[in-house]
């Protein structure tokens, strides 16, 4: 567990660096999908899991 953690929290640093850098290149992109396959084994998917459709069911909720 603890190495996933390491793992999620140094992948997690790559991809804000690649993205404030302004280009995402292939290689970013695959530190980004590897941080969300990694992200979705620890603890905390259910909680994303959860704020993401939350957040879906506001937005599905507004109507213009």
């Amino acid at each position: 567990m603890a190495i996933s953690i390491s793992v999620v929290l140094l992948l997690l640093v790559l991809a804000v660096i690649f993205l404030r850098n302004g280009g995402l290149k292939m290689s970013h992109a695959v530190v980004c999908a590897l941080l969300g396959f990694f992200l979705a084994g620890t603890s905390m998917a259910p909680t994303i899991q959860e704020g993401i459709a939350a957040t879906a069911n506001v937005v599905g909720s507004l109507r213009p």
